[in-house]
């Protein structure tokens, strides 16, 4: 299940979400949280849900179908959070609860353009991250949570300290905004040991939904039964191989691309999870 926003270009969002699951086998429920208008360009605007809709789409999907692993995305404001935060708890999500749960902590749009209240950043940190099983912040919001600018790999050992202290299981430091290096290093930490999952650069302006199509590919990894640091090496291949592929739309940035998983299948048969 994914508890985000919908974007209306398509690229990134439930939209992504909904993309890699299908095409990891997976039946994906939504939890909508905000509407936004936006394209390949950018996000003009938003409206969001009313916290207790979203609160009620979780308990509606989870009371009739269950749910094997969430995920959150664009959670927009404190209210919303607070709504996510009670939903999981009372239907066993996250926590030492037996559904994981991976916390993409979305602030804001890759053109910039904020999709999270500045006052819900404490929410985030304080009510939410203590539930997550993962999260999984790219560098821009490593700063805005932290206060860390990484630069390098002893600084991004700094911020995986500063989220783990946080509350949360494990953290992901995403290593795809470090520009200044040709690789694109991933640090996994759960409070002990530093697992780093680094592949080359793919050399693409065209990355839309690569945060959330990772953090996607991670929830159906663990949704499968992987481990955390299994499922995160699953999905940095995932997500390298749909930047790889990733193609032109629009004006601006175009989307990460799963379907080369359809086109990389043997004989036109489609491929199945866990190839």
């Amino acid at each position: 299940m994914t508890v985000a926003g919908s974007d209306s270009g398509g690229g990134a969002g439930i939209q992504a979400d909904l993309r890699t699951f299908a095409l990891l086998g997976l039946h994906g429920c939504v939890a909508v949280t905000a509407v936004t208008v936006q394209n390949s360009v950018g996000v003009s605007g938003f409206q969001e849900i009313d916290p207790g809709i979203v609160a009620a789409q979780m308990h509606s999907v989870v009371s009739d179908i269950g749910v094997s692993a969430v995920k959150t995305g664009m959670l927009a404001s404190a209210p919303i959070i607070d709504a996510v935060v009670t939903a999981c708890t009372e239907l066993g999500i996250g926590g030492n609860a037996p559904v994981p749960l991976v916390v993409d902590p979305v602030s804001a749009s890759m053109h910039g353009d904020p999709l999270l209240a500045t006052e819900a950043l404490d929410t985030l940190r304080t009510n939410l991250f203590p539930l997550a099983t993962l999260v999984t912040p790219n560098l821009d919001e490593v700063r805005l949570l932290t206060g860390i600018e990484v630069v390098d790999a002893d600084t991004q050992r700094a911020a995986a300290h500063a989220l783990h202290a946080l509350g949360p299981r494990w953290v992901l430091v995403k290593g795809g905004h470090l520009r200044t290096s040709a690789q694109s290093p991933d640090l996994l930490f759960d409070g002990e040991q530093f697992l780093e999952f680094t592949h080359e650069r793919i050399d693409t302006g065209h990355d839309h939904g690569a945060g959330d199509t990772l953090a996607a590919a991670t929830v159906c990894a663990l949704a499968h039964g992987k481990s955390v640091p299994d499922a995160v090496e699953f999905a940095k291949e995932w997500v390298t191989r749909g930047l790889a592929a990733a193609y032109p739309l629009g004006a601006g940035h175009g989307p990460v691309n799963p379907l080369w998983r359809v086109s990389a299948a043997p004989d036109g048969e489609t491929a199945r999870w866990p190839r």
